[in-house]
């Protein structure tokens, strides 16, 4: 056996050549994909746990979280498409083939504070949800509609692909330029759900909100983004009663900053 992958290249090559070397040298590629797998099974339903990969220094991974400064000068840099791609995914935390898919039909401009897009596809039933969404969603939406002549039907985002939307090769090369341009540091796309998801969970969501609206059918997937504060935990044991009654006697009503307090008496 070799030493090292090194000297194995070095003898391969010189032995058939360099096309040789990189059919034999096995690659790790398989085994990113098959824990991503397993992954997809745990949010599923179908299995309880998965394999963790470490991934080495400057690979690409998803669980990247883009600042705030991050996200502003993405936004900037990227042209019409991507920024308005880029504005429903930040804002409502879908799957980028979820945003992909995205249909008129399936827009209700009424319900909610500015508006709900139904998910009506999905591998599970947690996946097919209604997601609210934001004044800039909202904003971007409206305008890309009445473009498009108020129609009443049809994807969204329409492209001269062979689904006839917007899939993750249309974007690839926008993603890279408005990277480029903003010179922020390199993310996947994906990680733009991460970011949601982790800014939702720092909010103070409660974890099973925060998997209805990531549309995760495995409460274990929404619980690495909820971390609940000290301040948290001590405001939900105060709302039982017995909490309520200070060591002196007295008895805190209410929930709010200026508590109504009362003492008790003997008679």
């Amino acid at each position: 056996m070799p030493n090292s992958y090194r000297n194995y290249s070095k003898e391969k090559r010189q032995e058939r050549g360099k096309k040789a070397v990189s059919n034999s040298v096995p690659s790790i590629a398989p085994c990113v994909r098959c824990a991503a797998c397993c992954r997809l099974g745990v949010e599923w339903g179908v299995v309880d746990s998965a394999p963790k990969v470490r991934m080495l220094a400057g690979e690409r991974h998803r669980e990247r979280v883009i600042t705030a400064s991050e996200e502003a000068k993405y936004l900037a840099a990227g042209n019409d498409l991507l920024h308005d791609v880029s504005v429903v995914l930040f804002d409502t935390g879908m799957r980028p083939e979820e945003c992909h898919r995205m249909k008129w039909e399936f827009v209700n401009w009424d319900a909610g504070r500015f508006g709900v897009v139904l998910i009506p596809d999905g591998k599970t039933e947690s996946a097919r949800r209604a997601l609210p969404v934001s004044a800039r969603v909202r904003a971007s939406l409206e305008k890309r509609w009445k473009e498009a002549g108020e129609p009443v039907e049809g994807w969204i985002w329409p492209a001269d692909t062979k689904e006839e939307h917007i899939n993750h090769d249309s974007l690839k090369v926008q993603h890279k330029k408005a990277l480029k341009a903003s010179k922020v540091r390199a993310f996947e796309v994906y990680s733009i759900r991460h970011t949601f998801l982790t800014r939702l969970g720092e909010s103070g969501c409660d974890v099973w909100t925060l998997a209805r609206i990531a549309g995760h059918s495995n409460i274990k997937m929404s619980q690495r983004y909820v971390h609940p504060s000290a301040d948290a935990v001590l405001n939900a044991v105060s709302q039982l009663g017995g909490h309520k009654t200070r060591p002196n006697g007295e008895m805190t009503l209410g929930t709010g900053e200026e508590a109504i307090s009362e003492t008790h008496s003997d008679s």
